[in-house]
Parts: C-alpha cells; structure tokens; sequence
C-alpha cells in the first residue's frame, strides 16, 4: 500500500501538465484530492479523472496570485477533509523575452504566482501540515539553480521558491516537516506555449522539440516517490542533473554553454 493513501493532497496549477499528471497518479496511490487551478473546466475534468481511480475529490477554483484565494483554498480543504497532509506547490508560468526588453509587469506577473503563490499557500497550510507531520512540496526549476538566459523573472521566482523551501525547512527542523523540492528540468507540458514574451502577451508556440522531453507522467511518478521517501530535493533528466553538476565546477564555462543552446531555440529572443 502507497504511503499516500488516504493523505490529503492539495495541488495547485493541477489542471494541466505535471499538476494533472501528478493529480491522476496520486489519486490512483489512494490519495484523496484537492484540485486548485483557475480554469475550472479543465479542472473538472481532471477530477472527473481522480474520481474514476476512486479517490474523493475536492475542487477548489484558485488563482495563487491572489492571497485571498490561498486562503480559501486552505479554509475549504479543511472544511472538507479535516486535515492536509502534503501541498503540492505546482502552479506556475514561464516568460521568454530578454530583460532589456521586457516589461516589468511580466516580472511581477511571474513573480506573483511562482513565488508568492507558494508563499500564500504555504503560510496558510503550514499549521495544519505541522500537526500532519506533513509535507510542503515545491516543483520548482533547473531555473532555480543555474539563471537561463531570456527567462530572467522565471529563474528569480524559482531561485526565490527554493530559498524560501530551505529556509523553511531549518525552521522547522525539530518539528517534524518535510520539505522537497522538486526541480524536472524541460518536461513536455504546455509551459512553454503560455509562456509569456515581452510585452506579456502569450508566446503561443513551444520553442523546443516537446517531443524529446521527459512525460508529465513520468515526472509525477518521481515526484510521488520522493514524497513518500521524505527526501529533500531532487533533480530529473541528465540535462538537469549535468547543468547543476557543471554550475558548481564550471559555471563561466557554462554560461557560455547556456547562452549557445538558448540562441539555438526557435525565434530565439536574443536575435534581434
């Protein structure tokens, strides 16, 4: 029997890509679900999904940017279930533009739900995950690690995301908390297509070969394990794990590696 049966799960952004992935696989671990996304329509349907594996579903419409909605998302899972045992902190949006170029509106945009997202939500659960003995998740990014160029306001929110996960977790080390953070690197989802470019207007189209990327589902099943292994981060695909290798050994040299590989995407943003 799963670890996760019968914990209660809250993840955000769940409507879609490793949020959905992750929703399905830990309902079909015995998890019972709290689905929190701003699209409610997709979000009904990935808990029509959850529920055909059996699990008891909440669905919660949340948009993490707006403290409020954190709030609520936390009253009405306790409300419902009585408890939180693990909070999946997954909701999050890209940018792709160059930072002369790019409008702060979209660095505030980023910041507001990729960070301060998992800070609303994260402050409102913890009394409840201290009882549980729970666990605070945070999928955050290889962006968290090594700054990626032409994604400067996503690699501050997940550089942000993971100071504040660690920090948290010495705070509470003798209280019995567990805190991951999860970094996937380039997983075929559809964050890219959101992604927002300099003026904030969607990118519309993925830049990169989604095909050659590790699954959602994959990620998810990683994730889910290192949940129940209580292990404190851990970083997915051999690109990940090699960049953040090369950034502690090598980092000018691979700065440079950096830059070539981004200058290579399509309709690249350092072209002028």
């Amino acid at each position: 029997m799963s670890r996760l049966s019968d914990k209660v799960i809250i993840i955000t952004g769940a409507s879609s890509g490793i949020g959905k992935s992750t929703a399905l696989a830990a309902s079909q671990r015995g998890g019972k679900m709290v689905l929190a996304a701003r699209n409610l329509a997709f979000l009904n349907s990935v808990g029509e999904l959850c529920r055909k594996n059996g699990a008891q579903v909440l669905i919660v419409q949340t948009d993490v940017s707006k403290e409020e909605d954190c709030r609520l998302l936390i009253d009405k899972t306790i409300k419902h279930f009585g408890r939180i045992d693990v909070l999946i902190n997954n909701a999050g949006i890209s940018m792709r533009a160059v930072f002369e170029r790019t409008d702060l509106s979209v660095i505030h945009k980023i910041m507001d739900v990729n960070f301060w997202g998992t800070v609303y939500c994260t402050k409102y659960a913890l009394p409840f995950l201290l009882e549980s003995k729970g666990s605070v998740v945070g999928v955050s990014s290889i962006a968290g690690y090594k700054g990626l160029p032409g994604r400067t306001g996503y690699s501050a929110s997940k550089f942000a995301m993971q100071g504040f996960l660690d920090a948290l977790r010495v705070e509470n080390l003798k209280k019995g908390l567990h805190v991951l953070v999860a970094c996937p690197g380039f997983t075929a989802s559809n964050i890219r297509a959101v992604a927002l470019s300099a003026d904030g207007s969607p990118q519309g189209e993925s830049p990169r070969d989604e095909g050659k990327m590790m699954s959602s589902e994959k990620v998810a099943e990683y994730l889910l394990d290192a949940i129940e292994k209580k292990k404190r981060s851990i970083i997915l695909t051999t690109v990940g794990k090699l960049t953040v290798w090369l950034n502690k050994l090598f980092p000018s040299k691979l700065d440079t590696m950096v830059y070539n590989q981004m200058a290579k995407e399509h309709d690249s943003p350092f072209n002028p």
